[in-house]
């Protein structure tokens, strides 16, 4: 008696699709709308933060956006002071597009403003765009006459 590899043939999994048409879970053309800034070579700076939809609502995973590049004036004295700004969230409805994301933090560059209020007008703007299910804005900023500050400012509670 000889033995045969037995192989079950399967059938073919349909891929299931999202209301754009594409596959679930991935970007469809329709996710672009709305989307001005991503592709342009003339950029400056914009208060204006654009989103696409999360394609994954319901999942609790976060997304992180990070830079150690950014800048805005002391409204006090005028100097620069540089920050590296981190952005955590646990997507609602909306994500932000990263380009516009850079093109916000750039707006600050030439304004004055105490640390504590621009993480949390970072925050509430944000929160504003998104609806995230939970979102933290960390701004460490450097040394000003022998003191750091980190402010840390926080919105919805973080699922454990």
């Amino acid at each position: 008696m000889s033995k045969k590899a037995v192989s079950a043939k399967k059938a073919p999994v349909a891929a299931t699709k999202n209301a754009a048409g594409a596959p679930a879970g991935k970007t469809s053309t329709k996710d672009m709308t709305g989307l001005t800034l991503i592709g342009q070579t003339k950029n400056k700076p914009t208060k204006h933060l654009e989103t696409f939809p999360n394609r994954h609502a319901g999942r609790n995973y976060v997304v992180e956006l990070s830079t150690d590049e950014f800048t805005c004036l002391c409204p006090a004295t005028g100097q620069p002071d540089f920050a590296t700004i981190t952005i955590r969230y646990i997507p609602g409805p909306r994500i932000v597009e990263s380009k516009s994301m850079k093109l916000y933090l750039w707006s600050f560059r030439n304004e004055g403003c105490f640390h504590e209020h621009l993480t949390n007008l970072m925050l509430d703007d944000l929160v504003g765009a998104l609806e995230p299910v939970w979102m933290e804005v960390v701004g460490e900023f450097g040394v000003r006459g022998g003191i750091s500050i980190t402010v840390r400012a926080e919105h919805g509670k973080r699922p454990a």
